[in-house]
């Protein structure tokens, strides 16, 4: 018992270290799922994952990553972009990553297991040196 009262600072370091180890698990299973452009790119090319970029369609147009369908947030149950199969990995995409966690999440309770949000958004796309392209007006 005097082990704890003298040593109290080292056992809180310890439980809160062991705390800060474990809160990444946490978030993964509370449906915090998101991926980086490298584990993006194995689903696509390995899974045949597809983007879905949830921008507004001015967004989309500016600039996409290359191959991403585009299917606004807003109006995103039941989209025509949508893959029918639910199998297939989604990877969810907007500028920042911001919509596209609320998007992921929208998509797993519509039946993707699979769907994942891009962390970063088409920033951290473009950041990785990966194909863009703009829409056609």
């Amino acid at each position: 018992m005097n082990f704890f009262v003298e040593n109290w600072i080292l056992i809180l370091v310890a439980f809160v270290s062991g705390g800060l180890l474990v809160w990444p698990m946490v978030q993964r299973g509370a449906g915090g799922s998101s991926v980086g452009t490298q584990e993006a790119v194995r689903l696509i090319n390995r899974e045949k994952g597809v983007l879905i970029d949830v921008s507004e369609p001015a967004e989309y147009a500016a600039s996409h990553a290359a191959g991403a369908r585009n299917a606004p947030l807003g109006s995103l149950d039941g989209h025509k972009e949508l893959p029918s199969n639910k199998a297939l990995p989604l990877i969810v995409l907007c500028p920042t990553g911001a919509r596209a966690g609320r998007a992921a999440a929208l998509l797993r309770k519509a039946g993707y297991e699979k769907a994942v949000s891009l962390a970063g958004g088409t920033g951290a796309w473009r950041d990785a040196s990966l194909p863009l392209e703009k829409s056609k007006a």
